[in-house]
């Protein structure tokens, strides 16, 4: 079975985003460190909505995806049951 890369079509969006031009250590910080420069990196991006759509419907658990933390992702997915 193929690997999903980048390239496939439902993924293209993540080459038009602002993330995949500015690096990993914003969006994937250590333990306790803060998400805001990952956050305005994020709400600067067009393709925010499509990030955040990703990360829930594949249960992102770590990092910063579509302007949300871990934590905010959890707290969306509680009160949209």
């Amino acid at each position: 079975m193929p690997i999903d890369t980048i390239t496939s079509p439902e993924l293209a969006w993540q080459q038009e985003a602002l993330c995949a031009q500015t690096g990993a250590e914003f969006f994937f910080p250590e333990p306790g460190s803060s998400v805001r420069e990952a956050k305005r990196i994020c709400g600067l991006c067009p393709i925010r909505p499509a990030c955040l759509e990703y990360a829930l419907s594949n249960d992102e658990r770590f990092g910063v995806w579509g302007g949300l933390s871990e934590k905010e992702r959890l707290e969306l997915r509680r009160t949209s049951r």
